[in-house]
């Protein structure tokens, strides 16, 4: 019999959530995703030291090295999946529209320089309403657009609005939250909220016919991952994608778009309103925002790194 990550590839298109190639090329993942916290490990491996480097010596500053960087190891990561590589936008920006995209444009370009088609990646932004109103300009452009730190349906909705290609929703964290707020430790898999979160999310978008890729992100256990079986993507770190192969138990699909039972009235919000309902989410206003100031913590590392390999 099949390991359960082989069974769930039949279901879901499975992703790295990783920047170390080493475990993409184990683990064949049809895409990758990174973000600052995973550059900022890959950029203190012994097998990016020559990216790191070549980074450096190009840049006139530690930001331009950064951006260099990124592209470099998607680049690299690009050589071993069929697919696409995420690479995000400088989370500082999440609440500048105009920067995101002229940013958003620099990466781009980097990849282009490497003789990488746009159509290879994706440009990851934060789920504020600038990072979407970003997306929505992009993606008229013919730039696909990840956007990622998604907790709340007020969200999703307003991306799958702006007609972005894919969508992150973060199922670990909500998790996390709730744990933390009602001080309950054990939750079933399809008792977890964050499952409970991008299932409702998938439904919407089967149901009003949105072609936004719905990619389950943030796993803390399999369970997770066996509750979400069917969903378009879901990106998953090393540690779990070795469970999955590592169990040869059967998996059923769970997610179908035959299979939806719910009717939810279709959600179009201005501004004004959706900043009113994504603050009424006490969850996502505090996911999103702790979400936020980490990325900027782990750039702010990354970039330290660089200086200090410069110096």
């Amino acid at each position: 019999m099949s390991n359960k990550l082989e069974q769930l590839k039949q279901f879901s298109d499975v992703v790295a959530d990783t920047g170390d190639i080493e475990a993409i090329k184990k683990f064949k993942p049809l895409d990758a995703t990174t973000n600052p916290s995973l550059l900022y490990k890959a950029a203190q491996m012994e097998q990016y030291s020559g990216l790191v480097q070549d980074a450096l010596a190009t840049s006139d500053n530690v930001e331009d090295a950064s951006d260099k960087l990124a592209v470099a190891i998607g680049a690299e990561i690009l050589t071993v999946v069929p697919g696409r590589i995420s690479t995000e936008v400088d989370a500082r920006l999440s609440f500048d529209t105009k920067a995101s995209i002229e940013k958003a444009h620099k990466l781009i370009g980097l990849y282009e320089a490497a003789g990488i088609s746009k159509d290879r990646v994706l440009i990851k932004l934060a789920s504020t309403w600038e990072g979407i109103k970003a997306a929505e300009v992009l993606e008229k452009e013919g730039i696909n657009c990840n956007l990622t730190l998604l907790f709340s349906f007020s969200q999703a909705a307003a991306c799958a609005d702006a007609g972005a290609f894919l969508i992150s929703p973060f199922v670990g964290r909500i998790l996390d939250w709730y744990k933390k707020a009602t001080g309950k430790t054990e939750y079933d898999k399809f008792e977890d909220p964050g499952v409970q979160s991008v299932t409702k999310i998938y439904n919407y978008y089967k149901q009003h016919g949105y072609n936004t890729v719905v990619m389950g992100a943030s796993f803390r256990n399999t369970g997770e991952l066996e509750a979400l079986a069917g969903c378009d993507r879901l990106t998953i770190s090393p540690q779990l994608l070795g469970e999955l192969e590592a169990d040869t138990g059967s998996l059923e699909r769970i997610l179908s778009p035959e299979n939806i039972t719910m009717n939810t009235e279709k959600l179009l919000e201005n501004e004004a309103a959706f900043r009113f309902s994504f603050n009424e989410d006490q969850m996502a206003t505090e996911k999103l925002s702790e979400g936020i100031r980490g990325f900027v913590a782990d750039q702010i590392n990354l970039e330290n790194y660089l200086k200090a390999q410069k110096a």
